[in-house]
């Protein structure tokens, strides 16, 4: 089996990971696409002892780590100020990978151990240490669209579980634009395939036309919004869900969403 054939089921949930990681598509892609190339230049060996997708991330963790998570610990370094956003940002770096790694991309702790080259403990360490500062300085309002009542209702009680607060519930694109006029939520989550036959694309299109907020979409077919060949979501969750995914792409959305970050400045 060629190289190509090995890696590419496993593209699209690298992307996602690089843009959850980067909080952008077009970063996040150069940094797959750089992964890529020094794989394909034989600059970067896939380790045989691994799976081909743990040794794809594990590749892609030392190209970032010559200089993406550098420039994370600058950024962190020169840090002053106390508001929530500073306090998160000063979050190592190496926490938010794991966190991600385990909470996002579903690996076990072992095989992130594998990828960041790190113990089982330091592992089990940085993902508790995310996972306390994350929760304790993102509470906000959440515009939940989704039409299936079951998992709506799954969707909000781990919402507010994780400390934030529900604005509405929208089962259709024209109640999810009524919602946000009654008040702006702080973070939205949307379905792609909606109840009267409407988009949650489309319904977020909308929304984003009158305010910047920070967007996650839900859909059962990643892989068809993931191809690097337009713009497309930076957070993106699975169905059927894990919870932890959903903790996860909430605190990343909301950690680098633009809006959040002017506001520390």
């Amino acid at each position: 089996m060629s190289l190509l054939a090995r890696l590419a089921p496993h593209l699209p949930y690298v992307r996602r990971y690089a843009r959850a990681l980067t909080g952008n598509q077009r970063a996040g892609d150069h940094y797959v696409r750089v992964t890529l190339e020094a794989v394909a230049a034989g600059e970067r060996l896939l380790q045989d002892q691994l799976s081909p997708r743990v040794a794809l991330y594990h590749v892609f963790h030392a190209i970032w780590g010559t200089s993406g998570g550098q420039l994370e610990d600058r950024v962190a370094q020169h840090l002053t100020s106390v508001s929530p956003e500073d306090r998160l940002m000063r979050i190592a770096p190496r926490s938010r990978q794991a966190f991600l790694l385990t909470a996002l991309e579903g690996f076990s702790p072992s095989e992130a151990a594998q990828i960041l080259d790190a113990s089982y403990d330091e592992i089990e360490r940085l993902i508790a240490q995310a996972q306390v500062e994350i929760d304790a300085e993102l509470a906000t309002e959440v515009l939940i669209i989704e039409d299936e009542p079951v998992i709506a209702a799954d969707i909000e009680a781990l919402v507010r579980e994780l400390g934030h607060s529900v604005l509405d519930i929208a089962a259709t694109r024209t109640e999810a634009v009524e919602a946000i006029i009654r008040q702006a939520p702080g973070l939205v989550l949307a379905d792609i395939q909606l109840a009267d036959g409407s988009s949650g694309i489309d319904a977020v299109k909308d929304i984003l036309g009158q305010m910047d907020v920070p967007v996650i979409f839900i859909t059962a077919f990643p892989e068809r919004l993931l191809t690097g060949e337009r713009p497309e979501p930076t957070f993106l969750i699975t169905k059927p869900f894990q919870p932890q995914t959903v903790k996860a792409a909430i605190g990343q959305a909301l950690f680098f969403h633009p809006g959040r970050r002017k506001v520390a400045a």
